[in-house]
């Protein structure tokens, strides 16, 4: 009965993340160098911060393709995660720092600060960094949100105030005195939960970590989406005015899925930042967040398998081109959006979705010739002429 309401599309993504989270670091950790399936330690890393794409995609999808909430800013609530996952593994360096001070982070002490600042205070514990990593995207999701769809600010006027928001983020961390960490934001890390971060095994369980963390969010959207709920999120993005003659809140169908959207993308850039080693401002770059949306279209918007595809695929082919040339990455990038909105409006999923159904509407309907030709005697001009 469940298998059969989220559907098997949605089990069969579940179940080749979870093959993925043990089969990868098995292939890294215990198969030699010289084995052809031995997955190099590099790789894990790099697939990793794919799968984090990958969730931060079905995020930005959720408002995007079930709402119709064009958001280009979910680069903010990202970088927040990855922000309140960073200010933790700052606060495990302690005394190993450059400057071997047990309380304030390197650039702190290089910036003649005192004291740590008040907003950092818990941070040294991972419990208090995990809810936080969840509690800061949400509550700015809410906070804008709440005023957005109150205001009834639909369209494109929500999607540069998206856009504008992410910005904003963007030139306020990039300040030294914000303290987190100013351009060059935070790095250096050394340990989680007291394991080194840069072994293969740290490695590899983030790893894992990471697509645990996307089957769960494709359970939980899959579950959203085929649920009553569901059906009022289309209803809201087909027909917001007639949804609300009806008697439903609009804004508050919007402001549930856009505030649980933030915390999937917030948990998506905390899994980001210990794999990659780095978060500074420019995670809050515009052109981030639109690259969100290139992902989701390409790999189809409302499918719930589309965004996942669309991520990997498109980072996959951003390493291999700025690899082999990377000044025209971003011609490529642009180009990329506009075949895929000029030929493939619904996406790569979304099409072949659309090529199935017309198939199985065409074997029906002849289905359908085949037996009224059959019930009146094998004869079609029978079933054509009026009975006498």
């Amino acid at each position: 009965m469940i298998i059969r309401y989220l559907g098997a599309r949605v089990w069969i993504l579940v179940a080749a993340l979870v093959a993925a989270a043990i089969l990868v670091p098995l292939a890294n950790l215990a198969l030699p160098a010289n084995h052809p399936l031995h997955v190099p330690s590099y790789l894990v890393p790099l697939i990793g911060k794919y799968v984090c794409y990958a969730m931060l995609a079905l995020a930005l999808d959720l408002v995007w393709g079930h709402l119709g909430i064009l958001s280009l800013g979910h680069g903010a609530f990202f970088a927040l995660g990855g922000y309140a996952m960073g200010m933790y593994l700052m606060r495990q360096i302690g005394a190993r720092g450059v400057y071997g001070n047990p309380e304030l982070p390197d650039f702190m002490v290089f910036l003649n600060w005192q004291e740590l600042p008040w907003y950092w205070y818990g941070f040294d514990q991972f419990w208090f960094a995990a809810l936080m990593v969840m509690v800061v995207p949400g509550l700015l999701g809410f906070v804008f949100g709440y005023f957005a769809f109150r205001s009834r600010v639909t369209g494109v006027y929500l999607s540069i105030i998206t856009q504008a928001m992410t910005y904003a983020l963007l030139l306020a961390f990039f300040r030294n005195d914000m303290g987190f960490g100013g351009n060059n934001g935070l790095t250096d890390f050394k340990d989680i939960l007291g394991y080194p971060i840069q072994a293969d095994t740290t490695r590899a369980a983030l790893f894992a970590a990471s697509c645990i963390a996307l089957a769960l969010a494709v359970l939980c959207v899959g579950a959203i989406i085929r649920s009553k709920l569901g059906d009022l999120m289309i209803a809201v993005r087909d027909a917001e005015s007639r949804t609300r003659f009806i008697g439903w809140r609009p804004e508050y169908v919007k402001l549930f899925a856009f505030t649980l959207s933030a915390v999937m993308a917030g948990i998506a850039g905390a899994l980001y930042v210990p794999q990659v080693g780095i978060i500074n401002p420019g995670e809050f770059a515009p052109v981030n967040s639109i690259e969100i949306v290139v992902w989701a279209a390409v790999g189809g918007r409302g499918t719930l398998l589309g965004p996942v595809i669309g991520a990997l695929l498109v980072n996959y082919g951003k390493s291999v081109f700025t690899g082999l040339a990377p000044e025209y990455w971003l011609f490529v990038l642009g180009g990329l959006f506009v075949v895929v909105t000029i030929f493939l409006p619904r996406g790569i999923v979304g099409t072949i979705d659309h090529g199935w159904d017309a198939l199985k509407a065409r074997r029906r309907a002849k289905n359908r010739e085949k037996g009224e030709s059959e019930g009146t005697g094998n004869d079609p001009n029978l079933a054509a002429s009026p009975a006498e």
